[in-house]
């Protein structure tokens, strides 16, 4: 069914993948052997694992094992990172996005559903196999923007072919920048130039999601530090501007818990029925966002005796601790989740 007249609204989303996206992979992927999926779904993760990048991805049945393997997770992350967004800058309605890194265009997906504002998504990838993907999922999709981006005089002008770094310079500021897992494919020498590229082509917000390791967790410090000198706001997920108050070895990262498909399952060679993508990202404004008093950086623990969560504040780490008999505050508590802005 396709999207009627567009509401201006921002809206909130499920971690797992919309059904059109989930539609258009099935159809693309039509005759084809899962256990082959899996096969080279399991050859790109040993290559990510050992600090490769997408340059391993050389045919579209390579493109289609990654995306099998990895959108879901992907996806879920993009939402999280939209959601807590969302509450520090309630009313930004982005018009324009850019998607840098944009692989199979997994963070367009997501932000054209977390904001009906948006009218014309731009998006940047090196490796046409990921660039065709995208273009065909975005075919098949029930959003009218992403359907606009693939009838686009075949997407020449709209999903650009090249290096970030030679193109960000040259592009029209857009509302909304995301870099989805994009930034771990550039040399630690190029990051600074990268990060300032970016924000130079930010109207109004950006957002980088990295692996919530703590290589990616170290690349989000960097970008940070950079753009907070460069005169940017933290609107997520720091309730400050200061340095990280982490101590080495912990760091900062968050996780989204989504169900698996039973393609998902077979891709994956998994038995568990959901999946638990970590990922560490930094949300910067041009404008100020809203303040938080905390944020949850781990599980909160609950026992029979209190409620337990690590927070983040204005003022550092704190550990959070409400006794059972404080029934109010115990109750509050049981339901925080990690990655939460909470108030305590």
């Amino acid at each position: 069914m396709r999207t009627a007249t567009k509401k201006t609204v921002s809206m909130r989303l499920p971690p797992d993948l919309p059904s059109d996206l989930r539609a258009a992979l099935d159809k693309l992927a039509h005759g084809m052997s899962r256990k082959a999926i899996a096969a080279r779904a399991a050859e790109q993760s040993q290559n990510y694992r050992a600090g490769g990048g997408s340059r391993a991805i050389v045919t579209a049945d390579d493109a289609l094992a990654y995306a099998f393997a990895r959108m879901p997770g992907t996806y879920a992350a993009a939402v999280a990172v939209l959601d807590a967004l969302h509450e520090t800058l309630p009313d930004f309605q982005p018009r324009t996005l850019l998607d840098v890194g944009a692989g199979p265009g997994t963070a367009t997906f997501a932000a054209t559903r977390s904001f009906a504002s948006i009218r014309d998504a731009r998006l940047i990838d090196a490796n046409a196999r990921l660039r065709a993907l995208a273009l065909a999922l975005m075919a098949e999709a029930d959003g009218e923007t992403l359907r606009h981006v693939a009838d686009e005089a075949a997407a020449a002008q709209s999903y650009r072919h090249g290096n970030a770094l030679a193109l960000l310079p040259g592009a029209e500021p857009a509302d909304l920048v995301i870099a989805s897992y994009a930034a771990g494919e550039i040399a630690d020498g190029d990051l600074a130039r990268f990060t300032q590229a970016l924000w130079g082509a930010t109207a109004g917000a950006l957002a980088v999601v990295e692996p919530g390791t703590s290589a990616g967790y170290a690349r989000i410090l960097r970008m940070r530090g950079e753009l907070i000198a460069a005169g940017a706001h933290v609107a997520a997920p720091c309730p400050h501007a200061r340095a990280c108050p982490l101590q080495t070895p912990d760091w900062c990262h968050f996780a989204r818990r989504l169900p698996r498909s039973r393609d998902h399952l077979r891709v994956k060679g998994a038995e568990v029925p959901f999946e638990d993508e970590k990922f560490s990202y930094v949300v910067l404004s041009r404008g100020t966002p809203q303040a938080i008093e905390a944020r949850v950086l781990a599980p909160p623990k609950i026992s029979k005796i209190a409620a337990t969560a690590k927070l983040c504040t204005d003022g550092g780490v704190v550990t959070d601790i409400a006794a059972r008999r404080d029934h109010d505050a115990h109750r509050r508590r049981k339901s925080w989740r990690w990655g939460d802005s909470v108030a305590r």
